[in-house]
């Protein structure tokens, strides 16, 4: 067995010139290979991330167009006793065609939430009113006057919403006796 000699101290040795070459070198292609990973990983994310959002537009449209039909729906008479047969087979009509809508919709990836109920998330929604009410907390979504929509999780449109904000102080009698 034999033992490889100790590099020797001399800056001018040939030998540890180039081993201290070939490590530069083995350095640099390292680097250069694990940089070609990162460029090759993040081109992929890109090009998936694109593929799934390159819609965005269109289904922020088609998401405005199933509003329009939820509108279009509660502007109808409610239902009634006695009313024509075909006024109540409309109003079936159309809300089999919402149901139908949003459906294709959600399998796209595009989903509508009504917030009423829900905790105020300034993410998800925008507030266009305050409330005052002593029956739900401050902050509660009270009334939405659209859905939040979202694209495969990513936010298309804000739900337009009015918000419970705490019940108005009762006002205070003074004394005007003094």
């Amino acid at each position: 067995m034999s033992e490889t000699p100790e590099p020797t101290e001399d800056p001018d040795d040939p030998i540890r010139a180039l081993e201290a070459e070939r490590d530069d070198f083995r350095d640099r292609w390292m680097r250069a290979v694990a940089e070609t990973e990162n460029v090759r990983a993040r081109a992929k994310r890109d090009v998936e991330e694109t593929r799934q959002y390159a819609v965005q537009k269109f289904a922020r449209d088609v998401a405005e167009m199933a509003e329009n039909l939820r509108r279009g729906i509660e502007s109808l008479p409610k239902a009634q006793p006695g009313e024509p047969e075909i006024v109540a087979k409309l109003r079936e009509g159309f809300e089999g065609v919402e149901r139908s809508f949003l459906s294709l919709l959600e399998r796209n990836g595009i989903v509508g939430e009504d917030p009423v109920g829900q905790s105020f998330d300034a993410n998800l929604h925008q507030a266009m009113a305050e409330q005052p009410t002593a029956e739900h907390p401050p902050g509660t979504v009270l009334q939405s006057w659209s859905r939040a929509w979202t694209l495969n999780g990513r936010l298309l449109k804000p739900a337009m919403v009015v918000v419970a904000k705490g019940e108005a102080p009762a006002p205070q009698s003074v004394d005007t006796t003094a």
